[in-house]
């Protein structure tokens, strides 16, 4: 195969180069092959990091080599790349097709984007529980606790949508209605986690340092903040495995599951069969009022 080809994309001629290229050794994944796996998951990758501002994780030569976060967008980088600049930072925004294919052929394999719009700076668009495991090869707990939060989230009113990190974690995502700040949901989000410890002390820990944290779940709730980030549905990430950040139906957390069941491999077919199960979490039908939750944590802190 030559080593490079072009490629047109609504109107936009884009140049891939050495398609052949292992990323994923063990799999004998070559960045065309990537490049098609983002090509075919578009609809479902877009929706999710539209109008985001995006960091990504670059692996020049495929998973084996360096890496190297990327933030502002290489002076190379076609002119027709939206952008959007904050804190002194030129961030792409990755809104279309030929951006997605463009920053493929860059061999970024991990997507990362914040919990607000780049136009809404202080205003998240969801709330987002982070759980951790302490030990990355069981992922049970992850599950239990995953459950008893959904039970308390329902307790609330509040309708939540799991996925996996990609990673070794979960998250759940509350979606929300686009009018609180990051102080506030900072503040939910606070209170949420010392509920979950103090009721299951045996099984969740704020321990920030892993060495301290035994055999228990960390909860995350710093990771929800202004310039936070998290990956995004459906990116792999620089796993040996392929794996995906992989939306997953409360009835799956209860059936079973390990982050490694959910690849690149058999994503398209997941999302064939399934559809996005992440959906909702877009729709403004399911943005959801925090008020009455506010008001009860701010009278609970006078007390």
């Amino acid at each position: 195969m030559s080593q490079w080809f072009d490629v047109k994309i609504n109107n936009h001629i884009l140049r891939i180069t050495n398609p052949n290229k292992l990323i994923w050794s063990e799999l004998n994944v070559t960045k065309l092959d990537y490049i098609q796996y983002l090509i075919d998951m578009s609809p479902y990758l877009l929706p999710y990091v539209k109008n985001r501002i995006l960091t990504t994780i670059r692996y020049p030569d495929g998973l084996d080599g360096k890496s190297f976060y990327q933030k502002n967008i290489p002076n190379y980088a076609p002119a027709w790349i939206a952008t959007h600049e904050w804190n002194g930072t030129t961030y792409i925004l990755l809104n279309n097709l030929p951006t997605l294919v463009w920053l493929g052929n860059q061999a970024c394999l991990e997507f990362h984007v914040p919990f607000n719009y780049y136009y809404e700076s202080n205003t998240p668009s969801e709330i987002v529980f982070d759980l951790d495991p302490s030990d990355p090869n069981d992922f049970s707990l992850v599950l239990e606790v995953a459950l008893l939060m959904k039970e308390v989230l329902d307790s609330l009113g509040l309708v939540s949508y799991p996925k996996t990190s990609g990673a070794t974690g979960l998250q759940i995502y509350i979606p929300i209605e686009r009018r609180y700040t990051y102080e506030q949901t900072y503040e939910f989000n606070k209170f949420i986690a010392y509920y979950i410890v103090e009721k299951y002390p045996q099984l969740v820990t704020l321990e920030r340092l892993v060495k301290n944290r035994g055999k228990k779940l960390y909860f995350d709730y710093i990771q929800h903040g202004e310039g936070k980030t998290l990956s995004a549905p459906y990116f792999t990430r620089a796993r040996k495995e392929g794996t995906v950040s992989a939306p997953v139906s409360w009835k799956e957390v209860q059936s079973g599951f390990h982050p490694h069941d959910f690849t690149m491999l058999n994503m398209r077919k997941r999302v064939k069969d399934r559809g996005d199960l992440f959906s909702n979490v877009n729709l403004e039908k399911e943005q959801q009022s925090l008020d009455d939750l506010l008001n009860t944590i701010q009278s609970f802190n006078k007390e």
